[in-house]
């Protein structure tokens, strides 16, 4: 597979942990790649801990580089694609940005123009992301299989069709907050019961980090993972009672049809 030169506009905490594992990984050489951001404290930071390359601006980034990630907020989506549109003809665009599909994006930059469009998330940064291709893509194959293999090093990739991307966003994209809040009422639920806050908040981690692997890695559904652990009469049906009683399945949901409706509109 070719060498491809690759570009990150923003350089924010995805745009850091793509980099970090992707060199690390050995998937990119640090001399392959280029960062811009307006904070300059972010890009230096980059360079001293990963040895990339800084590039003066947006529109030099594009000129430098086959990929070019959009790393920046949806808000500041607009202005970016503006700037760039006519320096990156011939180049891939990779967006990781809330709301704006492939469709949306090339409404800006020409409809000709070949855009890779994934939501991936913050465990990325530990190497256990979950980044969720959007399909179809008018990207060549070769280069897709080359962003795939970037995001693969630093988790799991899975594909969805673009009407599902809102949901992709508000589940596995906005998933990691939801759980961390999980971590840590399970964390203050320990410290209620007298346990100490170290101790608590490393049980709940782990217990949460050792639930979720035995559901990827014995395929038995959730549901019977959790009567498993039910002993009829004893403390985890009390609890798990409890849960359904106040609502606890019911808002999560519920969040994550907000989160949804909230993508859409962003999309609009």
């Amino acid at each position: 597979m070719r060498e491809y030169i690759l570009g990150f506009i923003g350089a924010g905490n995805m745009s850091q942990a793509i980099i970090s594992g992707a060199i690390e990984k050995k998937v990119v050489k640090s001399d392959n790649v280029f960062v811009f951001d307006i904070d300059n404290n972010k890009i230096n930071a980059l360079n001293a801990s990963n040895g990339v390359k800084l590039a003066l601006s947006a529109k030099a980034l594009s000129e430098a580089c086959d990929i070019i990630v959009l790393a920046v907020k949806p808000n500041v989506l607009p202005n970016v694609l503006s700037e760039i549109k006519d320096f990156s003809r011939g180049k891939t665009l990779v967006s990781i940005a809330a709301g704006w599909d492939a469709d949306k994006i090339k409404s800006v930059v020409g409809t000709d123009q070949h855009v890779i469009r994934l939501m991936p998330n913050t465990p990325m940064m530990v190497g256990e992301g979950m980044s969720v291709f959007e399909t179809p893509s008018n990207a060549d194959g070769e280069t897709l299989t080359f962003v795939e293999g970037v995001f693969g090093a630093l988790g799991k990739v899975a594909h969805a069709p673009s009407k599902l991307m809102h949901a992709v966003t508000a589940m596995s994209g906005s998933g990691p907050a939801y759980v961390f809040m999980f971590i840590e009422a399970l964390t203050q639920a320990g410290v209620v019961c007298g346990l100490q806050e170290e101790l608590s908040a490393t049980l709940a981690a782990q217990t949460v980090l050792g639930s979720a692997k035995m559901v990827q890695e014995t395929g038995t559904h959730p549901s019977e993972l959790k009567e498993a652990v039910c002993s009829p009469g004893g403390t985890t049906i009390e609890g798990v009672k409890s849960l359904e009683e106040d609502g606890f399945n019911a808002a999560i949901i519920s969040a994550v049809q907000k989160a949804t409706e909230k993508s859409k509109k962003l999309a609009q």
